[in-house]
């Protein structure tokens, strides 16, 4: 995506990798963010950018939520996730299985092209930032929604499997000044899968709110 954004403006990628909580990741983006910023969270990055738009509204001139949501999750999910990124508790894959991937749309949940770059992404990652992130403590959001005051932008994947669209349409209703669209044919790994659309959504809704 960068080529398609970098005429918008300089781009700054945000550290999430080094904490445990949303409050913690949020400061940590913060840190090292220009004064003022158009803000941009996919998936669990959305809960970042609430968080962190709440945290120094003055800081952040427009907020885009990509493929994420706001809902809490139950003691007994947290436990699962935990409990999924453990080594060992998945049962090894048998010789000649064909992997797939519930990011993805289900026509390519087994393109052996996109499948190779999460596998990538996974790997830069690691295993112990991979668990932090599962265990971090998603309360429910939606209510606070309601208090941010710039213009916001949600995104929704029409084949996401990993973020219901309810969950992402709910979003834009609470939000007092957003635009919501729907990318069609996608899975929830928008910025892999439909780039160049994601992209032109960004671009047209910071062009149409002069940020």
């Amino acid at each position: 995506m960068v080529p398609d954004l970098e005429p918008l403006g300089p781009l700054h990628f945000g550290n999430v990798y080094e904490d445990d909580t949303l409050e913690g990741m949020a400061r940590r983006v913060l840190a090292g963010a220009p004064e003022r910023f158009v803000l941009v969270g996919f998936s669990m990055g959305g809960f970042v950018a609430r968080v962190l738009t709440l945290m120094a509204p003055e800081r952040v001139s427009g907020v885009a939520f990509i493929a994420s949501s706001a809902r809490g999750y139950s003691d007994e999910e947290t436990a699962r996730r935990k409990a999924g990124y453990r080594p060992g508790d998945r049962p090894p894959r048998a010789a000649g299985a064909v992997t797939t991937a519930m990011g993805l749309h289900p026509d390519r949940e087994k393109d052996p092209v996109l499948l190779d770059r999460l596998r990538g992404m996974q790997r830069r990652l690691g295993p112990a930032v991979r668990k932090r992130q599962a265990a971090l403590v998603r309360r429910d959001g939606y209510a606070d929604l309601e208090r941010i005051a710039c213009p916001a932008l949600v995104v929704a994947c029409r084949q996401d499997r990993l973020r219901t669209f309810a969950e992402t349409e709910r979003m834009a209703t609470q939000l007092p000044h957003a635009r919501f669209e729907v990318i069609e044919d996608c899975g929830h790994m928008a910025p892999l899968e439909r780039p160049r659309e994601l992209a032109a959504l960004l671009a047209g809704w910071i062009k149409r709110e002069g940020l």
